[in-house]
């Protein structure tokens, strides 16, 4: 799907808009685990080790999805809805998911 962008996008916006997307699967992957194996594991098993790390882990790609959110918005223009929708699909399960594929589409409709 970069591939259709690369006409309107350079090679370094290219990139920074793929390091979004990686940031964004490992955040939204690290949510799903605290939210589907963490936090079950914590309150039904009374392991709370799980939420600990994954936590960890959760609350680092996190600060790095915003991040890299905002240094993106930075170097490519987009529009003026994907900010605020990146934000908010950060604290939703499947969130950063459905904002990569949605903020894909509407570059490759800019076209």
């Amino acid at each position: 799907m970069l591939q259709a962008q690369s006409s309107t996008l350079t090679k370094s916006q290219n990139a920074t808009l793929r390091n979004l997307t990686i940031v964004g699967y490992l955040e939204g992957t690290s949510f799903l685990l605290l939210l589907g194996i963490a936090m079950p594991l914590k309150y039904m098993l009374g392991m709370p080790e799980a939420v600990r790390y994954i936590g960890m882990a959760h609350g680092v790609l996190f600060i790095a999805y915003i991040l890299m959110l905002v240094i993106t918005a930075s170097k490519i223009k987009m529009p003026l809805w994907a900010m605020p929708a990146g934000v908010l699909g950060s604290f939703l399960p499947f969130g950063p998911f459905v904002f990569d594929h949605l903020l894909k589409k509407r570059l490759k409709k800019s076209d």
